[in-house]
């Protein structure tokens, strides 16, 4: 038995609703393992939800970047509400883990963007879908075309955008590229951005894209351009990922693992972690 079938089950038009989830510093985490996120993910990039979906790993990055003690701390307020988009929000590092099964007693898999982005393509291609990317360097582009090309030929590779920071910031500028992927007829789109950029743009441009489905996979593109490797199961499975990627990356990743992540595991173990059975549709 699945996680959700351990619900009532969800509300007509929506894909989470009906998913137990726990609360983390104000993130409500939903307990779903991969079988099931991926049948999620498959249904919203066939657009049979009421609304597209966006899908967020949380771990002590997005705490520090969206935690609610963590904005109080350095005076932030929070983002509005986006009620365009439902919001699936997954498991991704050891900490998360291990709160929830402390305060749910339910053991959920770690699901990173990178262990979930080799299944979610492999639906694509047997349902005859279109992914676009946006984020990583123009580099690469050629490689991502390439790796599409030999191990999910079927789906249709519909552009690779890498917009500069300023184009991201900029309305008219964002509102054109979603408007290019809308018209591209994206129906997965992989937003590469790295937090908490990509889950701002998604909040803010995702609906306009036209995709059923927004990744939010940070370093996924990397990851299937061969431009980073990825961590070696042991190490994955010790939950020691992360100082893999510090080892390969150190400038890029010393301040988000060694200053800023400490402060958002406190906040980890200190959030009270309520589990919630309800239907929940809430980011």
């Amino acid at each position: 038995m699945t996680l959700i079938d351990r619900v009532s089950g969800s509300v007509s038009g929506s894909l989470v609703a009906g998913i137990p989830s726990v609360d983390i510093d104000g993130t409500p985490v939903h307990l779903i393992d991969g079988e099931d996120a991926r049948g999620i993910i498959s249904d919203a990039s066939e657009h049979v939800s009421t609304k597209p979906l966006a899908v967020v790993s949380i771990n002590l990055d997005h705490v520090h970047h969206f935690g609610a003690s963590q904005l109080t701390a350095r005076h932030v307020e929070p983002d509005p509400v986006c009620d365009d988009l439902e919001w699936l929000n997954v498991i991704d590092g050891a900490p998360i883990a291990a709160h929830v099964r402390r305060v749910s007693g339910i053991p959920c898999p770690k699901l990173s963007g990178s262990d979930l982005i080799g299944p979610v393509l492999d639906d694509a291609q047997e349902q005859g879908l279109s992914v676009g990317v946006i984020g990583g360097m123009p580099d690469v582009t050629a490689a991502l075309r390439a790796r599409f090309a030999a191990d999910w030929p079927r789906v249709r590779f519909a552009g690779h955008w890498t917009p500069s920071r300023e184009a991201l910031a900029s309305p008219a500028d964002a509102s054109r590229i979603a408007a290019e992927m809308k018209a591209a007829g994206v129906d997965i789109l992989l937003v590469c951005l790295g937090k908490p950029r990509q889950e701002k743009w998604i909040a803010q441009y995702g609906q306009a894209t036209g995709a059923g489905a927004l990744l939010a996979f940070g370093a996924v593109v990397d990851f299937l351009a061969g431009r980073v490797s990825r961590a070696p199961s042991w190490i994955s499975d010790a939950g020691m990922e992360w100082a893999w990627r510090l080892m390969l990356e150190p400038k890029r990743l010393a301040r988000r693992y060694l200053i800023e992540g400490p402060p958002a595991y406190l906040a980890v173990r200190r959030s009270i972690g309520s589990l919630t059975l309800h239907p929940d549709e809430s980011r």
